[in-house]
């Protein structure tokens, strides 16, 4: 019984993966309202109730979505600059991974947060919770970067605040630029970024 139950687990978690990267691109090219039952049926080959078995609600597929998004996220751009040292070393390898993010892309659509905040941004609930807490979490690790960088004498004094709005909407331009088939806009980031890491005088 316990070997049923747990193939039964591993085939489930199998059929989850399969429907989550297909969900998450997309989401990425038509938004998270974009997801249904039924497409990511047709899609998958799988059955709809299956499908709503392990998921329940549209709400609940969002939510499942936007924490899929965020891992693959993590393990594409935050997690490999880990390895460089902390302040602006790591903060352009976490530039140059989120370069290969959006430019790759690693979803269809490319960013997949430029893809769904802008829908969210003016409604309640669980959804617009969760898309936002992971765009503070992404902005507080560029924040703890420039902070370490600041602290340690590596760049001129800055408002840490301004610089990550200034490289955030950077990066929504870039993603965008990107989609249009505007590749000039990877030197573009990179040429703005380091006007903002000037070394102290």
């Amino acid at each position: 019984m316990a070997d049923v139950t747990d193939k039964r687990l591993l085939r489930g978690a199998r059929t989850r993966k399969v429907v989550l990267e297909r969900a998450v691109d997309i989401a990425s090219l038509d938004g998270l309202e974009g997801l249904s039952f039924g497409r990511l049926a047709t899609d998958t080959g799988l059955s709809k109730a299956g499908i709503q078995t392990l998921f329940k609600s549209k709400e609940a597929l969002q939510l499942a979505v936007i924490d899929f998004a965020r891992e693959m996220f993590v393990d594409n751009v935050v997690r490999p600059a880990r390895s460089a040292p902390r302040g602006v070393a790591r903060l352009r390898a976490l530039l140059d991974a989120w370069v290969d993010y959006a430019s790759t892309p690693l979803f269809a659509g490319g960013c997949f947060r430029a893809a769904n905040l802008a829908a969210f941004d003016g409604r309640t609930g669980p959804v617009h919770d969760a898309l936002f807490r992971d765009q503070r979490e992404w902005l507080d690790v560029i924040a703890g970067e420039l902070r370490h960088a600041l602290d340690s004498g590596e760049i001129a004094d800055l408002d840490v605040e301004l610089a990550v709005f200034q490289i955030d909407a950077l990066l929504c331009a870039a993603n965008t630029a990107l989609r249009l088939g505007d590749d000039s806009a990877v030197s573009k980031v990179r040429r703005i970024v380091e006007g903002l890491l000037t070394a102290p005088r």
